[in-house]
């Protein structure tokens, strides 16, 4: 029987890696800070993402890359709100991409399929408004990061990053099993950049299965980040081919939800993937 992820109204199958698009609603995003910035820019990124087949969208109004600085309740709620209507009324799941129990409130109240939060729900009120979220069908993603987005990248240590990691995402796991909240709406989430060296990147992209073996779906966002760059040496807007090799290996590794910016490209790649692991699949004629 098909894993199913429940998703507020959506009960996605993971029978074949879903691809989340990413929409940055913020002036700072390593990647794309600035260039959705603007309510309406931000929806007509969302909307090409979804004509390139995202399955998810996920959208955030804080940048979480290393050293941003935090964003006033107020701001973050003005950024999100409008775009989180308007991707709602596209009918695809929405993540959103928060740690504030303020904004998970109203995400819920406003359509939100999923909250995404890099804390893992650990900041005060958030266990709290993530469980209620979920008694309302949401899906709720808890990610690893070690220390805050501030600090997190001086100098990161793990006597064994893979161990540590998925006992942190377990004992989470756990925590909201405890609360009620049921696994089939659970995502994990190892936080690739977050508080993690290239190495600590690299260790975790191989020992994914480990933190698969869970059972409860992994999500993997690689797209684009430091990790690729110092690989490849390229600047984050020509990171496209690391990004989706990345991508690959962590759906082989068993990641079952993909956040990347370029959709289109990633659909590409697990679709040539999955015609050579699937001998059923079919293949439309050449023209």
């Amino acid at each position: 029987m098909t894993q199913t992820l429940k998703a507020g109204a959506y009960a996605l199958p993971l029978d074949r890696p879903l691809v989340m698009g990413v929409v940055n609603i913020t002036p700072d995003s390593f990647s794309d800070g600035g260039l959705f910035l603007d309510a309406d820019m931000a929806i007509a990124q969302a909307r090409r993402l979804v004509e390139e087949g995202a399955d998810i969208l996920d959208i955030g109004g804080e940048s979480s890359r290393p050293g941003a600085e935090p964003v006033p309740l107020e701001e973050e709620l003005r950024r999100v709100l409008p775009v989180l209507k308007a991707c709602v009324a596209m009918g695809k799941p929405v993540s959103v991409d928060t740690y504030k129990p303020e904004v998970m409130q109203a995400a819920a109240a406003n359509g939100a399929a999923m909250l995404n939060d890099i804390w893992g729900f650990r900041r005060p009120g958030a266990f709290a408004a993530a469980c209620a979220a979920a008694r309302e069908g949401l899906a709720l993603c808890i990610m690893h990061m070690q220390r805050d987005p501030q600090n997190m990248q001086r100098e990161p240590f793990y006597n064994d990053v893979v161990a540590e990691v998925g006992e942190f995402l377990r004992e989470r796991v756990a925590a909201f099993e405890v609360a009620g909240v049921p696994a089939s709406q659970l995502v994990i989430d190892p936080g690739f950049g977050f508080g993690k060296t290239v190495q600590h990147n690299l260790q975790l992209l191989r020992g994914l299965q480990n933190i698969a073996a869970s059972g409860v779906p992994v999500l993997a966002g690689l797209s684009r980040k430091s990790t690729i760059g110092a690989i490849t040496g390229r600047p984050s807007d020509e990171r496209l081919a690391g990004s989706v090799a990345a991508a690959l290996i962590a759906s082989q590794n068993g990641a079952t939800i993909l956040r990347v910016h370029d959709v289109a490209a990633t659909r590409d790649v697990l679709a040539v993937w999955g015609a050579v692991r699937l001998s059923d699949v079919k293949i439309p004629a050449e023209q």
